[in-house]
């Protein structure tokens, strides 16, 4: 199945609240014939962009290739929550890296946020301050506040607040958490008000973007001073280098990455306008995510609607009412939302790893991808795109970090990723009902 196509309509957004707020771009055109470029970039999402973006500036001729429309994938459509450090705690990255790389990694989490927030500042995109990390049990709070206690004794980051029932309650005004914290250094914003703004930086720059041109092919240069060749329906681009910047829509481009790279899809609502009623959800204006396996994760919009994530997927089509999919966690998290209307519902494509680490590697001499970062993409993923750029033009300290640590494939590779996913979300699901 191909993941680009099954779900969607060619060249047209998903219904999300995001399309309809934020005027699509005029499209750019697709590729015709053969082009010629120092680096042919593949997925306009934040990671393609940001590399597209960086290498223009550095005086690179970029060709910036995407099947459908900027930002169309996860970039577009996630739930706009900039976290900070990796996808792993750092206890986990202590034991998994060394307590020295583990440092080296929360640094550059750090630089990938402001990185966004600058980009996101060039774009004309507000990122809003806070995100509330909601625990369901004593242990789970435990966890979190000697986290926080770990992050500011050995990291020097002192923007967590540690929150019990009381605290957390305050904030987030549901009955079914037991405390957390607040990262006021993490934020949220629109997601695809800042794709598209990163697709207008990047033209600007002189990236030749095209739309509607979707990669079949990928014939690698093996060889110093040979040429690659990246294929679409309707032309070519010649190159020096190849960056893949496609996630959970690479498909078979390369069955390396895909063997340590899952997609998976996640769902999204947004609530009619709340009005008086958003101040009996949130007590600020923050992003909060829970500690479900299945992660629960929601913010208020300008508008003050509610936006929510939530429901696990056992399949790559989307249900045919995702609305009614997401109604069930939202009104277990606020049942003072019971039968709220909602305007919107839509679904996305992310993709994971078997440690929830970003998959860095070079399937080419010639050739870099950066993926896999599991729901924790929209500060990394700039980075992502950043430091892939950066490698191609020859300082690759940043990219090689990231390269170094340890990845495994999933069992059986990519051909048994799909029966892994229904098993493991059929079991994780379970645990989550039970509150284990």
């Amino acid at each position: 199945m191909n993941l680009l196509f099954a779900n969607d309509r060619r060249g047209e957004y998903p219904p999300s609240l995001y399309a309809e707020q934020n005027p699509a771009l005029p499209p750019f055109p697709p590729l015709r014939g053969d082009a010629r470029a120092d680096v042919a970039v593949v997925g306009a999402g934040y990671t393609g962009l940001s590399a597209a973006l960086t290498l223009a500036r550095a005086g690179r001729s970029v060709v910036l290739l995407e099947a459908q429309r900027m930002g169309f994938g996860a970039s577009g459509r996630n739930g706009g929550q900039m976290g900070s450090g990796q996808r792993l705690e750092v206890d986990k990255l202590e034991r998994m890296a060394g307590r020295t790389a583990a440092r080296r990694l929360w640094d550059m989490a750090e630089e990938a946020k402001s990185l966004t927030r600058v980009l996101a500042a060039e774009a004309g995109v507000t990122v809003h301050p806070g995100i509330a990390h909601a625990a369901r049990n004593p242990r789970e709070v435990r966890h979190a506040h000697e986290n926080a206690e770990r992050l500011a004794r050995d990291y020097g980051y002192a923007l967590i607040e540690p929150l019990d029932a009381a605290g957390l309650r305050a904030l987030v005004k549901s009955p079914l958490y037991a405390g957390g914290d607040l990262d006021r250094g993490a934020g949220h914003l629109d997601p695809l008000a800042l794709a598209l703004g990163l697709a207008r930086l990047a033209a600007a720059a002189g990236v030749r973007i095209h739309e509607g041109a979707h990669v079949h092919a990928i014939s690698h240069a093996r060889r110093a001073g040979e040429t690659s060749i990246v294929q679409t329906g309707t032309g070519r681009v010649l190159c020096d280098h190849v960056i893949l910047a496609a996630n959970g829509y690479l498909g078979h481009l390369d069955m390396g990455v895909a063997a340590r790279v899952m997609p998976i899809n996640n769902f999204v609502v947004a609530t009619e306008p709340l009005g008086a009623r958003a101040d009996d959800i949130l007590g600020e204006n923050i992003a909060v995510h829970d500690t479900r396996f299945v992660v629960n994760y929601w913010r208020l919009s300008e508008d003050r609607r509610l936006v929510f994530g939530g429901g696990e997927s056992l399949g790559y089509r989307f249900p045919r009412d995702i609305a009614a999919k997401v109604r069930r966690p939202l009104e277990q998290v606020y049942p003072q939302l019971k039968g709220v209307r909602i305007t919107h519902g839509w679904g996305g494509t992310l993709a994971i790893t078997m440690n929830r680490m970003p998959y860095f590697a070079r399937p080419a001499p010639n050739c870099l991808s950066a993926s896999g970062f599991s729901g924790h993409g929209v500060a990394l993923a700039n980075l992502s795109g950043k430091l892939m750029a950066q490698a191609v033009i020859g300082q690759s300290e940043g990219f090689e970090t990231m390269a170094a640590l340890p990845l495994p494939a999933f069992p059986g590779g990519a051909a048994l990723r799909w029966p892994l996913l229904v098993a493991g979300m059929g079991w994780y699901s379970l645990r989550d009902r039970l509150g284990v």
